[in-house]
């Protein structure tokens, strides 16, 4: 895409000539997929490969287009096997980023540098059980420029648990928190109940009976009283990393237009 601008400027190419270039660039085909290869250029979030509805061949190849294109390849809920094709195939000029207990893998050319922020956003969870998701919250703000600060572990079955962890995050200065919680999900609301900034509930399937599998907690969460709470589906640990590092960004562009960051 830079290139087609560079191009454009220097009145090598026409702008009709441009906007043809720029609107095959932004989807690339494959055999079985349409892939968004400019989802980050446009929207300011990596696509992220999913990886357990897909072979491991078709991870790979899919992984191998965004790696060319972007630079990096997010795959997430990977299986053994898909881990296995994923580390025989890029063994070379490749680094891997696995986090097992999350089943995600990130895959960098060597070179490639993750954005920086400068700004900080916090994850909790309730139980030790949520933290699989916890973590692909943590690795997706990550990847979008976040430093991300966790407390796990902190329910509400012990209240005094999350305070302290709660007061460094926000003596940090975080600009958002994702609280992941199973059962009847009432930790994101008292989170958001005690700070100023954006909580970003994330129901887990922890639990089991009447209201099980996150259903209980999706719903405990969707009738908060507690303004400044939003909610996202059962395991989207991704979209709620992605959310607040889009918040934080925001706040890190505001301080930049005034002079106040980096």
């Amino acid at each position: 895409m830079r290139e087609v601008l560079e191009k454009l400027l220097a009145g090598e190419i026409s702008l009709e000539e441009a906007e043809r270039l720029l609107r095959v660039n932004v989807v690339e085909e494959i055999e079985y997929a349409s892939l968004d290869i400019r989802r980050e250029f446009r929207a300011g979030i990596p696509e992220v490969i999913l990886g357990e509805v897909k072979t491991p061949s078709q991870v790979v190849e899919i992984a191998s287009v965004f790696l060319k294109s972007e630079g990096r390849a997010i795959v997430t809920k990977v299986s053994e096997e898909h881990l296995k094709a994923i580390r025989e195939a890029f063994s070379e000029g490749c680094e891997l980023d696995v986090n097992e207990r999350a089943r995600l893998v990130v895959v960098r050319r060597r070179g490639f540098e993750k954005p920086s922020l400068g700004r900080k956003i916090g994850v909790m969870t309730g139980g030790t059980a949520d933290i699989a998701i916890a973590e692909e919250a943590r690795v997706m703000a990550e990847e979008m420029g976040c430093q991300v600060i966790t407390a796990y572990d902190v329910g509400i079955a012990g209240f005094h648990r999350h305070l302290q962890p709660l007061r460094k995050m926000l003596e940090e200065g975080v600009d958002a928190i994702v609280v992941v919680a199973g059962m009847e999900g009432a930790l994101p609301s008292v989170v958001a109940s005690l700070v100023d900034i954006p909580v970003i509930g994330v129901p887990s399937p922890t639990g089991y009976g009447f209201g099980g599998k996150g259903m209980g907690a999706l719903i405990g969460m969707l009738q908060s009283c507690s303004p400044g709470l939003c909610v996202v589906n059962i395991n989207n640990g991704i979209g709620a990393g992605a959310f607040a590092a889009l918040i934080a960004r925001r706040v890190a562009e505001a301080l930049k237009a005034v002079g106040g960051g980096k």
